[in-house]
């Protein structure tokens, strides 16, 4: 069992002509997502790989092919636009990929899908994979394997790296989910760690956090409070000088808040151990979670 994603998921991509929206249109399908459409405005009657329709609104492709869960692939001055528009359709999932959205757009999109009981993911975010379900954004498949452990990360490079570690030690995983590290984003720490602790199939998690802001110290008491099944982090950014924002717009320590030790002090003082380098995770899950 997955978080987010089932069996029923059907994915309309929207930007699916694009260089990048193509491209991993391919992989996802490869994979075996079910992308039921695509979306490009002006491209309407086309077909991705003789497959794939594609439509000029999500709207059609919701009536026509029942698509409940949209990928975004489009440039940043429209990524807000197109989160409303498969809002609207009646998407209950989006995933937004795009980098580089206008913080201002997303204070204003927050609110509006909370209205509509929509889940967002992202944005500037690598998606969410579930092993041997389903496909969304861009996370690379060759590494995965099918397992109890669940994964969230704040960050995209660190989420590879800790998964393939994972599998090569016959730690399968549930579900692999990139949050993104953007100021405002859609699913949040809080969101994952509930998920996986209501999943039956998830057995342990890790959780990936990096400087900036205080969701990993809110995760850490929720975890103290509420979760009983083993969990490690990793905080990135350890060496990062203050007031400097590193990679993430979301990640910059400002007047001393923030900062890697902070975090780290709140996750160790919860029971949850933190690994100095993304090498010691998994020793360290292994050490707590006696299978």
């Amino acid at each position: 069992m997955a978080i987010f994603v089932d069996q029923n998921t059907k994915v309309v991509v929207q930007g699916i002509t694009g260089r990048d929206g193509g491209f991993h249109s391919s992989q996802m399908l490869a994979y075996g997502t079910d992308i039921v459409a695509g979306v490009t405005p002006g491209r309407g009657g086309q077909m991705f790989e003789d497959k794939v329709p594609v439509y000029n609104s999500v709207k059609q492709a919701v009536e026509e092919k029942g698509a409940n869960t949209s990928v975004i692939f489009v440039p940043p001055f429209g990524a807000a636009g197109a989160i409303y528009e498969a809002a609207d359709a009646g998407c209950k999932l989006i995933v937004c990929i795009t980098e580089g959205v206008p913080t201002v757009d997303m204070v204003k999109v927050m609110p509006y899908l909370q209205e509509r009981g929509v889940r967002l993911i992202g944005p500037n975010c690598p998606g969410l994979l579930a092993p041997g379900i389903a496909k969304l954004g861009i996370l690379p498949t060759s590494i995965v394997k099918e397992g109890p452990v669940g994964l969230v990360s704040r960050s995209g490079t660190l989420t590879y790296e800790v998964v393939y570690q994972l599998s090569a030690a016959g730690l399968g995983q549930t579900t692999c989910l990139g949050i993104g590290g953007d100021p405002v984003i859609g699913t949040n720490f809080m969101d994952a760690i509930e998920a996986f602790n209501n999943d039956p199939l998830t057995e342990a998690f890790v959780m990936i956090g990096e400087i900036g802001g205080d969701a990993e110290e809110q995760a850490a008491a929720w975890i103290q409070e509420n979760c009983k099944k083993p969990v490690v982090s990793f905080i990135a950014g350890q060496t990062a000088p203050p007031g400097k924002r590193m990679g993430h717009a979301g990640a910059i320590v400002s007047g001393g808040s923030g900062t890697a030790a902070e975090k780290k002090k709140a996750l160790e003082a919860a029971g949850i151990p933190v690994a100095e380098r993304p090498m010691d995770i998994v020793p360290a899950l292994q050490e707590i979670w006696k299978r």
